[in-house]
């Protein structure tokens, strides 16, 4: 600690009205601060106290706002935000097989990705969103965009058993998705798995290939997993074992190779045991299982067995929008009535899930989900001095409860910031908009 003749420079104190630290769960600290340098968090101290310490480059003064972590969604597919309205109000299957998947035979390319990711990115930053995962075509491309506008992200690079726009077969995504992991390893913002897309459409040999390839080189794997009741019933039938099993049996569900797993709305108890043993956590994506009718994530009954779940938007052709805010709290009701229990999965609990539980399933919680000294400055913050969130007696209830995205004022990524006073300061919002018209109009065939 300095002493009051000795007081620090820094690039950044932010002075906010509440911080919500997340650790420990449920922490409010009134009238603090939070002082930023090169990158990180070096500390939170009173208000009152923190002039005697350091001096700021940049000082913000947030009288009536919430500073707390940025949020991360954990699984997504960022370009697919063009195709946001394409077929809403059908059922998984016949969305997937009749309507995405010809759309995306027909118009992705590394341009749509670089403009549908952009597209998702500014949307994100707009909301809240810090860190995103992705699971999409070209990931290079993607990968490139984050890097430029500076958010943190996951990307899985997508495998299947059979060819698409982005390669031949699982062993040309595999050789790619190794390129890339070398491109950005000392990218502190970026990071490189691997997405092996579903069970039933990646055989078992590429997942025992996928395997053996996390455990050698520390890549994380995320998957879509028992994402309807179809999906485990038509796999039980064909093998006598849920996909769950199967992946146990392959060594990808264990206690060596953290596995994102998502959607997971279909468990049985031998499941979520299962899952228990291994170091799996769960991404739970509930607007997209609602509108798309997969089912319902017990995700009370997996914070009880101990298994870290952690939200996601999927993408915005399936939710239709990118909004963590809005997961988050649909996540928190839509808890209550299937655990039968309306205290299930509380205000400071889906706070946890949107911020320090996706750190965790990333992998990255040591560097960000949480403000703590050391960490990443991965910071928003919310003004809550609007009509959705007056009168306030909790300020965490009002976040998961009350607030609206576009309160949202000041978004700071890497100690760096992106967003003031509800402004994007490094994206041309009007190109934006101008580049998805056109992509719109091209796919609904208005042009060449």
């Amino acid at each position: 600690m300095n002493n009051a003749l000795e007081i620090a420079p820094v690039d950044t104190i932010i002075h906010a009205r509440f911080v919500i630290p997340i650790v420990p769960k449920g922490t409010l600290l009134e009238n603090h601060s939070v002082a930023i340098h090169d990158h990180k968090i070096i500390a939170i101290e009173p208000t009152q106290d923190i002039g005697s310490l350091y001096s700021a480059e940049s000082e913000y003064h947030l009288d009536q706002h919430a500073l707390m972590p940025g949020l991360i969604n954990a699984h997504g597919h960022a370009a697919m935000s063009l195709f946001r309205g394409l077929a809403d109000d059908l059922p998984l299957m016949e969305w997937l097989n009749d309507h995405i998947w010809p759309a995306e035979g027909a118009w992705v390319s590394e341009e749509f990705v670089r403009d549908g990711t952009e597209l998702a990115i500014a949307e994100m930053i707009r909301g809240g969103t810090s860190c995103f995962s992705d699971m999409y075509f070209f990931p290079e491309v993607a990968a490139d965009v984050a890097h430029t506008i500076g958010i943190r992200a996951q990307f899985c690079c997508p495998i299947l058993d059979f060819p698409t726009v982005w390669g031949a077969g699982p062993e040309e995504y595999i050789s790619k998705a190794l390129a890339l992991k070398k491109h950005h390893e000392h990218n502190s913002l970026i990071s490189i798995g691997l997405g092996p897309h579903a069970p039933y459409t990646v055989s078992d040999q590429p997942l025992a290939s996928i395997r053996d390839l996390a455990l050698a080189h520390q890549l994380p794997v995320q998957i879509h997993l028992h994402e309807t009741h179809q999906e485990v019933e038509e796999a039980q039938k064909q093998s006598g074992i849920s996909p769950i099993e199967r992946l146990k049996n392959i060594g990808l569900l264990s206690s060596k190779i953290p596995l994102q797993c998502v959607h997971m709305t279909a468990l049985s108890d031998r499941d979520v045991e299962i899952l228990k043993q291994s170091a799996a956590s769960v991404i739970h994506c509930p607007e997209s299982n609602l509108k798309l009718a997969s089912g319902f994530c017990e995700t009370a009954k997996l914070l009880e067995a101990d298994i870290t779940v952690a939200l996601g938007t999927d993408g915005a052709a399936s939710n239709n929008d990118l909004d963590m805010l809005g997961e988050l709290r649909t996540a928190a009701l839509i808890a209550k009535p299937v655990a039968n229990n309306a205290a299930a999965v509380n205000a400071a609990t889906a706070l946890e899930m949107a911020t320090l539980n996706g750190a965790k399933a990333l992998g990255i919680d040591s560097l960000t989900g949480s403000i703590e000294i050391g960490k990443y400055a991965d910071l928003i913050a919310i003004n809550l001095d609007e009509l959705n969130s007056q009168p306030s007696f909790d300020p965490i209830s009002d976040i998961v409860y009350s607030v609206a995205s576009n309160q949202v004022s000041h978004h700071w990524i890497n100690g760096k910031i992106l967003l003031q006073n509800g402004t994007l300061l490094n994206l041309n919002t009007k190109d934006i908009i101008r580049k998805a018209q056109h992509w719109a109009s091209k796919i609904k065939g208005k042009t060449n």
